[in-house]
């Protein structure tokens, strides 16, 4: 772990929009980056000139066009609305620069797919933080090792509902709860299971519902749309089945792996057997010191998403994690998810497209 001060080697970088959440999470994980900031793009320029007061940097930017051609930078932050993040992460592949985008990408899986187009050869992350979380990269860790066999099942519970009328919502390009927020359960099963090949929804007449995801492995996703839910309690939880064990994540931040008690039925009298090999492993953050694991830009995955996008263009290796492909992926769920009103919506993951039944929909 370094500091900023202590890179070397640094990336000149600029950032568009300094918002709330830019001034909260963004610039303040960039002190842990290999970044020098050198110019903020806003359009409350006083605003820019405030934050670029307190950060050290010179020069502010009404409009992106002017800071990519006065500026000599490696990278941009995009940290705006995701109406405006096609058009702006466009118009900075096209300038020659690396992108780090905010979650949701954008509106459609169309304007991902014109990003991916436009990409060439520079390196592009979009900050899905729950995909980056050490608690999500645990779990990917011990469902890849053999002692714990494949992946079965995930049940995913968040506060969530899915609005009626999903063709209207996407051809109107209407923000909703579910595309700001849903994408971040979205990209935390996906970053565990792998690419969706379906999805069906089914919504309660009070709000809520579920959302089945099927994944091209053969794992089942169940997304809980638990409504009613508040984001001030303790309500986000996800669970993962494989062969022999399960691991479960709550609160994003409490790590458990259910290893399993050997047992007998009606001949075993001790639930607690020999040796450590059996029973639950649990991690979990321990608040004793003010050290940066314990920080939510840390366990929340900020800081992790970012320094990836950093190592990535240092190494010159394109992203795998948090890539426009994978944003595609979390995407087109998305839409499916919103299209289907308890019918099975496939998503087509090849360029061919498969004539499929008249009872079935598919976003391709």
């Amino acid at each position: 772990m370094s500091y900023q001060r202590e890179f070397e080697n640094k990336l000149n970088v600029g950032i568009v929009g300094v918002g709330s959440h830019a001034y909260r999470n963004i610039l303040p994980t960039m002190n842990f980056l290999p970044v020098a900031l050198k110019s903020i793009c806003d359009l409350d320029m006083e605003r820019a000139r405030v934050t670029a007061d307190q950060y050290g940097v010179r020069r502010c930017y009404e409009n992106t066009t002017q800071m990519y051609e006065k500026e000599e930078l490696d990278a941009v932050f995009l940290c705006v609305p995701p109406r405006f993040h096609p058009q702006l992460t466009c118009e900075a592949l096209d300038a020659g620069l690396h992108v780090w985008l905010e979650k949701p990408p954008g509106m459609r899986a169309s304007e991902v797919e014109e990003m991916i187009r436009r990409r060439k050869s520079q390196v592009v992350v979009v900050g899905f933080k729950k995909a980056f979380m050490p608690s999500t990269q645990k779990v990917i860790e011990i469902f890849s090792t053999e002692d714990y066999g494949s992946l079965r099942t995930m049940l995913a519970v968040y506060p969530m509902t899915i609005s009626s009328d999903g063709a209207k919502i996407l051809q109107e390009r209407i923000h909703t709860n579910w595309l700001q927020n849903g994408c971040h359960p979205l990209s935390l099963l996906l970053a565990v299971g792998g690419k969706v090949t379906a999805v069906t929804t089914h919504r309660g007449r009070r709000g809520g519902g579920v959302c089945v995801l099927e994944f091209t492995s053969g794992v089942i996703g169940n997304f809980h749309l638990a409504d009613g839910g508040r984001h001030g309690q303790p309500t986000e939880h996800y669970s993962f089945f494989g062969d022999g064990c399960h691991m479960t994540i709550d609160n994003c931040l409490r790590v458990m792996l259910q290893r399993g008690i050997p047992s007998q039925y009606g001949i075993t009298t001790d639930y607690i057997p020999e040796g450590i090999n059996s029973g639950a492993v649990v991690w979990e953050p321990q608040n004793s010191f003010a050290t940066l694991e314990n920080k939510a830009l840390f366990t929340q995955g900020f800081f992790h998403e970012m320094r990836y996008f950093c190592e990535r263009i240092l190494m010159g290796e394109p992203a795998e994690q948090g890539s426009l492909e994978f944003a595609l992926q979390v995407m087109k769920a998305y839409e499916a998810g919103l299209l289907s009103e308890g019918d099975r919506i496939e998503i087509n993951q090849t360029e061919e497209q498969n004539q499929q039944p008249d009872h079935q929909t598919q976003i391709s």
